[in-house]
């Protein structure tokens, strides 16, 4: 029984996290397109069978789908989910009918509705750090070295408890979160520190050590270790105004993390193997939200932000793929051709099918994942 409740504990935040990140980008679409004047056919969170749904005054079908794993925006003028235009309801289409179809609106038009997925992600990232920071306060660390371990890349580069590190490479460092966010994605990479030291200003290099993680999920990640640990650690709460542009930086900085570490396994050194799927996703859901609100939210920041990003990736049937498209059409004046089109979906679609398959092999590898399912079994 404690299992099966473990399981549906799971289940059940993950579909929440999922529903909240997908609304937000379904509804930066929707909002956008509306403002545009197109009519939406259908708001959908999850795919296939409604199992729960109402019609709008304005026409527009808001539904639940029977498979929770992302939604769409269905316009006026589309064929299906992937924005493709029902060329039979074309050649029927009144003026007027034309007048609310994505697919006859200015391409700047179409490019604003397509982006607003995305960008409504990083928005509710935004938006919720920007309350975490007025109301709990922004964790704030001082990048003073508390601890210095012995025979360390630390001790090596000759750094000292008390030191303050105000600088790596071109970075201005004014967190000790910040030190240990370029560390990590820098193993074997010399580093040049700019400190202080009993107010003298020293330059230093220092190579982070390659070193294995393993998170309490049993997943194991391959980051860099100087050896050193902070003198303290406060929370520091925010006005609306500098909240704001702390989250936009938290965001800003979040997006340079993943595509580093994105760029770091597609040249081979980071291993795709960290690399997760929806097991892994609704694992940490469940995780995250047992650890108490605040790191549940910040895991929500996290997926939202990813989410955004990865849209954005120009991949065919991705909104990334579709603004790829559009930059095309506005070099050369004309869209691609609707054969040429289909062949490139077809290629996208063979893509991300084949990337689900590979992050959910990589998720059900995973010691923590295979522990579980091994006790709902037995």
């Amino acid at each position: 029984m404690e299992i099966l409740a473990q399981f549906a504990h799971t289940l059940g935040w993950f579909l929440v996290v999922l529903t909240i990140v997908v609304f937000f980008h379904e509804l930066g679409h929707y909002s956008i397109a509306r403002l545009c004047g197109v009519r939406v056919d259908i708001f959908s969170i999850g795919f296939g069978r409604e199992i729960f749904g109402y019609t709008a005054n304005s026409g527009t079908r808001w539904k639940l789908g029977l498979i929770p794993l992302g939604g769409y925006v269905k316009f006026f003028g589309d064929a299906g989910m992937a924005s493709n235009q029902d060329t039979q309801l074309e050649q029927q289409m009144t003026d007027a009918e034309r007048e609310i179809s994505f697919h006859h609106k200015k391409l700047s038009q179409k490019i604003a509705i397509v982006s607003a997925g995305p960008l409504a992600n990083f928005a509710l990232a935004i938006l919720i750090l920007t309350s975490v920071f007025v109301i709990s306060g922004r964790p704030h660390t001082p990048p003073i070295i508390g601890t210095v371990v012995e025979g360390s890349a630390a001790a090596s580069a000759g750094l000292e408890v008390g030191d303050t590190i105000i600088k790596i490479n071109q970075s201005k460092i004014s967190r000790f979160e910040e030190i240990r966010d370029i560390v990590i994605f820098n193993p074997g990479q010399i580093l040049s520190l700019l400190i202080v030291r009993d107010g003298v200003k020293i330059n230093l290099r220092a190579i982070p050590r390659l070193s294995e993680f393993t998170d309490n999920l049993g997943n194991v990640h391959q980051i860099g270790l100087l050896g050193i640990g902070v003198g303290g650690r406060e929370y520091k709460q925010l006005n609306l105004g500098p909240a704001i542009g702390a989250a936009v930086g938290e965001t800003y900085a979040l997006v340079e993390r993943t595509l580093q570490g994105l760029g770091q396994i597609v040249v081979g050194t980071r291993s795709a193997q960290e690399l997760g799927g929806p097991v892994l996703i609704a694992q940490m859901s469940g995780e995250q939200a047992s650890n108490g609100p605040l790191s549940f939210l910040n895991f929500i920041v996290i997926l939202s932000v990813t989410l955004g990003l990865i849209n954005l990736f120009p991949i065919p049937v991705l909104d990334g793929g579709h603004l790829l498209f559009y930059g095309l059409e506005a070099i050369r004046g004309r869209p691609l051709g609707a054969r040429t089109q289909g062949y490139v979906y077809f290629l996208g679609l063979a893509f991300i099918v084949s990337l689900m398959i590979f992050t959910t092999v990589n998720d059900l590898s995973r010691p923590a994942v295979v522990g579980f399912f091994s006790d709902l079994i037995g």
